[in-house]
């Protein structure tokens, strides 16, 4: 069997409403998460009160996509 060759540690706080802030592996500055745009009006998040920010699944996406 194989042995491990690698662990992911990573911390995640949340902020309120939607919005989380993670610190990630090689990352020295939080990455802000959040909702926007249809995914914020499906969850009913206030905009005007906690902002737009990317979902976790836009960066999903975007490692999926590398």
């Amino acid at each position: 069997m194989s042995s491990i060759v690698y662990t992911s540690h990573v911390t995640i706080r949340r902020e309120g409403g939607p919005n989380r802030v993670a610190q990630l592996p090689a990352q020295d500055e939080w990455v802000q998460f959040g909702v926007h745009g249809a995914i914020a009006e499906h969850y009913g998040a206030d905009l005007a009160q906690f902002g737009e920010r990317p979902t976790t699944l836009d960066y999903l996406v975007a490692a999926a996509g590398g």
